[in-house]
């Protein structure tokens, strides 16, 4: 019986990026590679545990991402097998407010009220896994638009070593997104959290509201695809003109906002 490929890779102890990431991205790269192909059985976790001399947990971390993407399946009492490609996993893209309102039919602007170099709070610093607290953090803050309407608030915190030259008027020209795509650092995954929220009376002056109205507050890291995180952005979405719609199916959920 030929050795499974994902049996021959190794795992970097010195690595900051934690095991179970990287043993995600190994079995990704032989998913991509076609080295594993769908319907193909993945390693079992004693095999996994024994080569990578890594616990039990760490794979299971690992083989419960992957399920979450849609690129594993388990079967019961059989082991883990390549999920059959979707057209949902080939057709999705990261938010982008831009392509989005687009989509809609509408007219996306932004404008820049904020722009500075901060020292991270220590949520900042948690959200961005900093291993030095004092990492000097850019802080963007930005007001969109759609047809010329306020509806989002929106703070952006990346660490400044990403682009450690950009100046305002850069990003005023510039997506920052695309500056960054210049220096290989591109969007893989990101996690956005919801809650409801009233507004401040500062936040309902930015966003042309009454104080006290509703909102969503939506919390967003973005990772590379080695699992570093170098996004962290919080927003506050006017409730009064945004519906979220959650659509829940066999092979998952889907979330979509949309205009009301």
């Amino acid at each position: 019986m030929e050795k499974n490929p994902v049996l021959f890779s190794k795992l970097s102890l010195e690595s900051d990026i934690p095991l179970y990431s990287q043993l995600v991205n190994i079995i990704k790269r032989n998913i991509t590679a076609g080295t594993l192909a769908p319907g193909d059985l993945i390693p079992s976790e004693s095999e996994l545990c024994k080569t990578f001399d890594i616990s039990r947990s760490t794979v299971r971390q690992a083989v419960n991402m992957l399920e979450d993407e849609g690129l594993v399946v388990r079967k019961q009492g059989r082991g883990t097998y390549v999920a059959e490609p979707k057209m949902s996993r080939r057709t999705e893209k990261l938010y982008s407010f831009t392509t989005e309102v687009i989509s809609m039919g509408f007219k996306p602007s932004s404008k820049l009220v904020e722009y500075e170099v901060i020292e991270p709070t220590p949520d900042i610093v948690k959200m961005l896994e900093l291993d030095d607290p004092a990492t000097p953090v850019y802080k963007f803050s930005r007001i969109r638009y759609v047809d010329g309407e306020s509806l989002i608030l929106e703070s952006s915190f990346y660490p400044q070593y990403l682009y450690p030259e950009l100046t305002r008027p850069m990003l005023e020209r510039s997506s920052f997104y695309s500056l960054l795509t210049e220096r290989g650092i591109v969007p893989y995954e990101a996690v956005d959290s919801y809650e409801a929220v009233v507004m401040s009376r500062r936040e309902a002056e930015l966003l042309d509201c009454r104080p006290g109205s509703a909102a969503f507050s939506v919390q967003r890291v973005t990772r590379t695809e080695d699992g570093t995180p170098y996004e962290f952005t919080q927003s506050l979405i006017r409730g009064d003109r945004v519906k979220l719609d959650v659509v829940l199916h066999k092979d998952g959920v889907r979330v979509s906002r949309n205009l009301g």
